[in-house]
């Protein structure tokens, strides 16, 4: 059987694929153009039509081939989704699609969920968009340069603004109608305080080898007539940003600092790593675990409670963690605006456009490259459209969620 016939054969088990999981309504995942087009990290449960069938009965090595051929080939979406489907056949198409298909820092490519809160490539950065829709509060995050006509683009995340009393939510899920906090599309949230001048981002699972501090509560994620056996429960507070005041009213752009705690400085030193999850933790007994007292008794909290951790979580040796400045502007005489390079991605003027590089003391000990390195830029290009551009060690949810700030109004920051 040739290479073409196994993708098209691929393709046409799209619909079969979608009522195989059971992963909160994946079904319609599939089939919606708005959703994201990745499968879901956690294993599925498989019918016994497929684990019966030939394809799950192949040879590894002919398996292995095969998917092999299929994921250099396509590297592009839509195209892509075929190596999805791939991960979606059966539990051993599934394991060996897994270990062929690397992480966005080694191939510079976003395929699986889990892709979304890994780091980015080193050199060329990851290119994405993102609409906004004022009508609903809602922001999609888009993987492409900018808007296809045909608007096919795939859907990574999306989040939507909730307005409170004392602050402001962004919610972050995976798909564009489904906002609940208990459900396994929802990944994290950014919230800000009274005056829109600091922001915490809060992950659904916590850091690679963090620690959970004793001091950090947890609040339950589920409804009383909904308990679902495995539901992601805790919101980790992983980094903060914060804008300088403009006590003295003067024009000029923003002034921004982004602490990323779960990132270490010493990533972006050479030989330096930052931590890459493998994998989404949905176990809602795993998650509690480390917080039971010795009397076997649950934390009581109170689910309608939107206290959020407010010890923020750092890996296992990880030392300082980075931080990240918004790179200077420079201001143009004939222009008479304050201007930066964002290499043709930004074409529209806005207040909410920036670039951020590491900011780093002489003691770090960085590259002068690595310090003049743009890790993530943001600007418009039209009615209600923006470009964001990232890199290692960001993830693209780590990234939206530093995009998202900008939105929100900032009356004391301008």
């Amino acid at each position: 059987m040739s290479l073409k016939s196994i993708m098209r054969e691929l393709k046409e088990m799209k619909e079969g694929i979608g009522s195989i999981s059971k992963r909160g309504g994946e079904s319609k995942v599939w089939r919606s153009r708005t959703r994201s087009h990745v499968a879901p990290d956690r294993a599925p449960t498989e019918s016994e039509s497929v684990e019966q069938s030939p394809w799950a009965n192949l040879p590894p090595e002919l398996l292995l081939d095969i998917i092999q051929r299929v994921e250099e080939s396509e590297t592009a979406w839509p195209a892509r989704a075929v190596v999805v489907f791939c991960a979606a056949v059966c539990r051993s198409w599934r394991e060996i699609t897994k270990e062929i298909v690397q992480t966005p820092e080694q191939c510079g490519r976003l395929t699986f969920p889990i892709s979304l809160k890994q780091p980015g490539p080193h050199e060329s950065p990851i290119q994405c968009y993102i609409r906004r829709d004022r009508a609903t509060s809602t922001y999609l995050l888009f993987y492409g340069l900018v808007p296809s006509e045909g608007e096919s683009d795939k859907l990574l995340l999306a989040a939507r603004k909730v307005r409170r009393a004392t602050c402001t939510d962004f919610v972050i899920s995976l798909v564009a109608d489904d906002f609940s906090r208990a459900s396994y599309t929802y990944v994290g949230k950014l919230r800000s305080n009274f005056f829109g001048t600091k922001f915490t981002i809060h992950d659904s699972q916590p850091p690679c080898d963090s620690i959970i501090p004793s001091s950090t509560r947890l609040s339950r994620r589920f409804h009383s007539k909904q308990v679902f056996p495995k539901l992601s429960s805790s919101n980790y507070n992983i980094g903060t940003i914060t804008y300088e005041l403009n006590v003295l009213r003067t024009r000029g752009p923003r002034r921004m600092h982004c602490v990323l705690h779960s990132i270490p400085m010493s990533s972006i030193q050479e030989g330096g790593t930052a931590p890459t999850p493998l994998a989404f933790r949905q176990s809602f007994d795993e998650q509690l675990s480390p917080l039971i007292s010795s009397k076997g008794k649950e934390p009581v909290t109170n689910p309608s409670s939107p206290t959020l951790p407010a010890t923020p979580l750092h890996p296992l040796g990880s030392g300082e963690p980075l931080t990240l400045k918004n790179k200077a502007p420079r201001w143009h005489e004939q222009l008479q605006c304050w201007c930066l390079n964002f290499k043709g991605r930004v074409t529209v003027a806005s207040v909410k456009n920036f670039q951020l590089v590491a900011a780093v003391e002489p003691s770090h000990n960085v590259s002068p490259e690595e310090q003049e390195k743009v890790i993530l830029q943001f600007g418009k290009i039209g009615k209600d459209i923006f470009t964001m551009d990232y890199r290692y060690p960001l993830s693209a949810f780590q990234a939206f969620a530093i995009c998202l700030s900008s939105f929100d109004t900032k009356p004391a920051c301008e």
